[in-house]
């Protein structure tokens, strides 16, 4: 064989080799992704986390929302603080208590509840009327 028929076979052999060979952790589609499913059940098990549905009025899932993006909390943070505060005496023995909002930022609160009553006002004007 030539010289440059080996040289071209070497660089098929190659070509192959990396075809043939995993992508990099780090450069593969996982590295950005979220876990599944499965793996974040297991990560919310360890943290000693509980799945807990309950069905509430639109109306309050929506101020729920609000009051969540006001203070950038997520809603199940937010959602688990009202209940402890609600609850009374568990608030004190949790980790969550000490996030707790200062009493300095309740107008804040009072604020974006009338901001939504404000918008439903305004829907239910430009509402058809039937």
């Amino acid at each position: 064989m030539k010289k440059t028929d080996l040289v071209k076979n070497l660089g098929l052999k190659i070509k192959g080799q990396m075809q043939k060979s995993a992508i990099p952790g780090r450069f593969a589609e996982g590295s950005t992704a979220v876990p599944d499913r499965r793996e974040q059940r297991k990560l919310d098990q360890a943290a000693g986390l509980v799945p807990f549905a309950v069905k509430l009025h639109a109306e309050l899932v929506e101020r729920l929302r609000v009051l969540a993006l006001a203070e950038g909390v997520g809603v199940n943070e937010l959602t688990e603080r009202l209940l402890r505060a609600g609850l009374g005496g568990a608030a004190a023995s949790s980790p969550a208590a000490a996030k707790d909002v200062p009493a300095k930022k309740a107008p804040a609160k009072k604020a974006v509840a009338k901001k939504v009553v404000a918008k439903k006002a305004v829907a239910k004007k430009a509402a058809p009327q039937s």
